[in-house]
């Protein structure tokens, strides 16, 4: 067998893998849903490709996944460069620095981790200046843990008073990442936690925001985070396989 036929073999396999793994999280989305008396329709299922390479991304795309979300913004443009080809959306989930938001302005469809008005007041002039808007979502940190970025429960409801100004911020919903932690319980309680804030805010917010959309839940818990409402789950190592680093390197307080 010479180099080429190996190389076309190990694509046809890691092509076969991903179908394979996204039929499984498919499945265990409907199923959380018939659980939860839901509509499988109503939950997204966002792809997270962080440290999976480019050249493995085009396989990725072949089996069906045509949306990505990186949370490293420089990670997420590099990409996005090498797979412009593709016509891949692309969904920022990580923490953003205000001198980072012009990058973000030239390629990104969604971000999801706003949390700093400073960073909307930034990107939403970038975005202006690129003749473009995106879906936003607010980061709320819903375990309180201080390694944690996102706005305390709390704050949300202040926060959110000041974001009609960003005209090229079309705020969608809210995000959180759950505590990492074995006991089911404690995970729920902050996707309940995120349920309320929701209520409060489809009353209270300033017209024009929507908060329709919740996106919680990840590899390990993303059935719970259905069973509480999630609209949508941002599944990485349950696609893709183990990252070569531990969660806590990309999300802080993990681990």
């Amino acid at each position: 067998m010479n180099q080429e036929t190996a190389v076309e073999l190990n694509a046809e396999q890691q092509l076969a893998d991903i179908k394979n793994n996204l039929a499984t999280v498919k499945q265990r989305i409907i199923d959380a849903c018939k659980k939860a008396g839901r509509d499988p329709a109503s939950v997204r299922l966002l792809p997270v490709t962080k440290t999976v390479s480019a050249e493995r991304l085009r396989i990725a795309y072949a089996a069906g996944v045509h949306e990505m979300g990186e949370n490293k913004i420089q990670e997420a443009r590099e990409k996005s460069e090498v797979l412009a080809d593709l016509g891949i959306k692309w969904s920022i989930i990580g923490h953003l620095q205000t001198n980072k938001a012009k990058y973000l302005a030239r390629f990104a469809n969604e971000f999801q981790a706003l949390d700093s008005l400073k960073v909307a007041e930034e990107l939403d002039k970038r975005l202006q200046n690129e003749g473009r808007a995106i879906d936003v979502f607010v980061q709320v940190n819903s375990s309180g843990e201080e390694s944690k970025f996102g706005l305390p429960p709390e704050a949300v409801r202040d926060f959110v008073q000041h974001l009609p100004q960003f005209s090229s911020l079309r705020i969608k919903g809210l995000m959180t990442l759950a505590i990492f932690s074995p006991d089911h319980d404690r995970v729920r309680e902050c996707f309940v936690k995120m349920r309320d804030i929701q209520a409060m805010l489809r009353q209270e917010a300033p017209a024009g925001l929507s908060f329709d959309e919740l996106s919680m839940g990840m590899s390990g818990d993303y059935e719970l985070a259905i069973e509480e409402g999630a609209t949508v789950v941002r599944v990485g190592q349950a696609i893709f396989g183990k990252r070569p680093l531990p969660d806590s390197h990309y999300w802080p307080g993990l681990g």
